[in-house]
């Protein structure tokens, strides 16, 4: 006991309470020296998940907050760890992941004479990519900063935030810390949403443009009731990293590109744009976008503050989307409009040898289980997917909304921990070989996750980006050489080539029932969709 009465117990063992307290039963990590004091006698009640690097440890927790909607807690190396982690901290951050991320820093006695693994500064490493960075000032206020991080984390728009620990802390006394009761969801403003009711009422060919927030916050229902009562298309924001809208609904109209001018093609013949979730908008190229110059009226619903604010046109609308939808829905008039005719779907593709992305993105589609979950990293074969292989279960379509490859494997991995559900993984051959190690982690797990490895033996992107940009024999875009059966099973993972429809076939039908992980190489044709072709 303390003079105040107050029972003190080690930080790691508070830090261990507080876990269990905030829910908290897994963590994802990958050690070093300066973690051995935190992994001491590790508790059997919480789950330690290893990553063979940190981007691959982040790239799992990412995944897991995403699918199960609560908080990640990383543990990563000190200095060089946390850099080896950038990549997905910053794909996390856009992907709005909840998560508190713990790194190991050198003892404090140690620091004032720069020792071997010590961060200077070691909180302005992963900033800006996170909301809030600490290292405590005392080794007795580490619990209650991890308390405050994940306050911080959870409070929309979600999002990363960091704790550095120097090693020696976790041996000291404080006091123990109880979680706060925690309620950080807003309601939009009661006259903004008139506002905005009063306009989408009187506009006469209204069109919404909806993105990944709708999924993260549990609103789409709320949106599918929204629209439907509305009598307006619905189109998907470019680059949206969750399905927005379910795809084989009648008022789906299709996938925005990240181009100005196709987006401005597509919108102006509308009286009035509700865009729901995501920012107005998302480019990719350069370009003038005419509605911004329009003068139709734009109306944005959002609970991140920063797309709100740099949106160039239009009327902002902040709040949670779980409450805000229902509440604008309830305003407008119940004699909706008559649904617009639904847009064409296209044919299913032939079987050819060799296969093209069409077809194996087609038959993938019809060979998932129902419930299955799809991560995807393959953004050459984004329009043939949108085309062919509709997401239409909210909670079932995970991608990564930095443009940044490596994510969707580990992804993937944290994916399946998280909603112990079936998953596919559809990658890229050149997004694969950002973090392969993850795979050894689903091996371990025995995680149900086939893994579709689309191999066309280059960076599609950036072939389908030369015929955009006019850029002609640039290096660095061809892969060849690369056999990635047997990667996998150098980590322990089944795996088989897929070159004909009757190999696509079997492989698909065995990775999708299998108990653990499986790998299928598909070789696809090089034929690459322009990712912005206005059709």
């Amino acid at each position: 006991m303390d003079g105040n009465t107050t029972t003190r117990t080690t930080v790691r063992e508070a830090t261990f309470a507080l876990l269990r307290q905030l829910g908290v039963d897994t963590v994802f990590g990958n050690p070093g020296s300066t973690e051995l004091p935190f992994l001491d006698r590790w508790p059997a009640d919480i789950r330690y998940v290893l990553g063979l690097q940190e981007a691959s440890v982040v790239g799992m927790a990412d995944g897991y907050a995403r699918a199960t909607g609560r908080c990640a807690f990383v543990n990563l190396h000190s200095a060089a760890g946390v850099g080896h982690a950038l990549g997905n901290l910053f794909t996390a951050q856009k992907n709005a992941a909840p998560m508190v991320i713990t790194a190991g820093q050198q003892a404090r006695s140690l620091l004032p004479n720069f020792p071997f693994l010590g961060a200077t500064e070691a909180p302005q490493f992963p900033k800006p990519y996170v909301k809030f960075s600490i290292e405590p000032a005392r080794a007795e206020d580490v619990p209650a900063a991890i308390a405050q991080a994940h306050r911080i984390a959870t409070t929309r728009p979600y999002g990363p935030t960091f704790v550095s620990i120097p090693s020696d802390d976790w041996s000291a006394t404080c006091a123990p810390v109880q979680p706060r009761a925690w309620f950080p969801d807003t309601a939009p403003d009661p006259a903004a949403l008139a506002e905005a009711a009063r306009l989408i009422a009187a506009a006469r060919r209204p069109v919404l443009v909806v993105g990944p927030e709708v999924d993260a916050e549990g609103a789409g229902p709320a949106l599918v009731a929204l629209a439907e009562r509305m009598g307006a298309p619905v189109w998907t924001s470019p680059f949206s990293s969750r399905l927005s809208f379910p795809e084989d609904h009648a008022l789906h109209a299709g996938h925005l590109h990240a181009s100005p001018q196709q987006v401005s093609d597509t919108l102006i013949g509308h009286d009035l744009v509700l865009v729901i979730g995501a920012p107005v908008f998302t480019f990719h190229v350069a370009g003038e976008c005419a509605l911004f110059r329009s003068g139709i009226p734009i109306i944005h619903m959002t609970t991140d503050l920063e797309t709100a604010a740099s949106a160039p046109a239009g009327m902002s609308v902040l709040g949670g989307l779980r409450l805000g939808l229902p509440a604008l829905a309830a305003l407008l008039p119940e004699e909706g409009r008559p649904w617009p005719t639904p847009r064409q779907r296209p044919a299913p593709p032939a079987a050819s040898s060799p296969l093209t992305a069409a077809y194996v993105l087609h038959r993938l589609g019809q060979a998932m289980p129902p419930g299955t979950i799809l991560v995807e990293e393959a953004p050459s074969h984004r329009p043939a997917m949108n085309q062919h292989l509709p997401i239409r279960e909210w909670g079932g379509f995970f991608t990564m909304a930095s443009g940044g490859l490596g994510y969707s494997l580990p992804g993937a991995v944290g994916v399946a921990i998280g909603s112990r559900r079936r998953v596919a993984c559809l990658i890229g051959d050149g997004s694969f070989m950002y973090s392969p190690q993850a795979l050894w982690t689903a091996v371990q797990e025995r995680l149900p996750m086939a893994v579709i490895v689309m191999n066309n033996a280059g960076y599609g992107a950036m072939r389908s980006f030369s015929r955009v940009l006019q850029v002609r024999d640039a290096p660095g875009i061809d892969l060849p050489g690369l056999d990635f059966v047997s990667t996998a099973r150098g980590m322990g993972c089944p795996g088989r080539t897929a070159n004909t429809p009757e190999e696509l076939e079997a492989a698909l039908a065995e990775a999708l029932s299998a108990d653990g992980p499986m790998l299928v190489e598909v070789a696809v044709d090089g034929a690459i969709a322009n990712l912005y072709d206005k059709h």
